[in-house]
């Protein structure tokens, strides 16, 4: 098992144009994840899985300054898990409450459902070519992150969804495997398709298992589309990544206001700023604080 490779996505286009269908192995992606939050199994297993989900779904976004959050804001134990995509497929994300711990569900599996509970799909896209921002919100089916994503794509956008998502966690509550695929029909698909698709996606068992014994996106699209002919149009490499940056942290501290920088210099004589999405620190001294107090309103 080569948990080192990189996170690959692939996407393809049934040759009669009814249907688009993505896959990724997204273990490099988890386990950056993991690292980052400390998360126990539980939490890496409902995390992974919204990580998955929104790289497979902002890399169907149409411009590349366009960016899509997904948020799976329930009561459960986990508590909000933030997830954010750009256009590429590349992947962001927080979770409120990394270190919750829960007997194992009924089928012997983590309890994804039970950690993030009943509440709220949100779901926002911004779009980079001057188009108004776009949120909707659904209720959370099961929590179990797939079902309810399927759920918002039947009825926010009326696009039937096939989704499957998967995380495989170590005893060392390390991510072994994780990935996922979406197929979706598109406008006047040929309802033949269906049978096939559905069958298809029974057979196939579990994503995370099939890519810890080695199978790739395009193998896992092969099996999902199987006796339905496509065409694999591209492939990318995505990652966990995050775009902050000293410049844009100096800018959130000048939004502040003078009143607040002043006391962050008169009580603190300094400020340190930490990225929830990827811990990266920055620290600003008094003086770095004066001149930026210099810039603010």
């Amino acid at each position: 098992m080569n948990v080192d490779r990189p996170a690959v996505l692939v996407r393809a286009m049934t040759q009669d144009g009814s249907a688009r269908a993505l896959a990724i192995d997204a273990t490099a992606i988890v386990r950056r994840a993991q690292e980052i939050s400390g998360s126990s199994p539980v939490i890496t297993a409902a995390y992974g899985r919204a990580l998955t989900a929104a790289s497979l779904m902002g890399s169907l976004q149409k411009d590349p300054e366009d960016e899509m959050t997904l948020q799976i804001r329930g009561d459960g134990p986990a508590g909000t898990i933030v997830t954010a995509s750009d256009y590429s497929g590349n992947v962001r994300g927080y979770v409120e409450n990394p270190r919750v711990e829960l007997p194992l569900a009924a089928n012997g599996k983590l309890a994804v459902g039970r950690a993030v509970g009943e509440g709220l799909l949100i779901l926002s896209r911004k779009t980079g070519m001057g188009g108004e921002p776009y949120t909707a919100q659904n209720p959370l089916v099961s929590g179990e992150i797939a079902e309810d994503i399927a759920h918002y794509y039947a009825t926010s956008e009326q696009i039937p969804t096939l989704i499957g998502l998967g995380v495989l966690v170590g005893p060392d509550e390390s991510c072994l495997a994780a990935g996922g695929f979406l197929i979706q029909l598109l406008p006047y698909a040929d309802e033949e398709i269906i049978p096939l698709l559905e069958r298809n996606a029974s057979a196939f068992g579990d994503v995370s298992r099939h890519i810890a014994e080695g199978m790739t996106p395009q193998q896992m699209l092969e099996a999902l589309l199987k006796d339905i002919p496509f065409d694999l149009f591209d492939e990318l490499e995505v990652g966990y990544r995050c775009p902050c940056t000293r410049e844009r942290t100096e800018r959130a501290l000048i939004s502040l206001g003078r009143q607040q920088l002043q006391e962050l210099i008169d009580n603190d004589h300094g400020a340190q700023l930490t990225c929830r999405f990827c811990d990266n620190v920055y620290d600003y001294s008094e003086e770095e604080l004066k001149k930026l107090l210099a810039q603010a309103l």
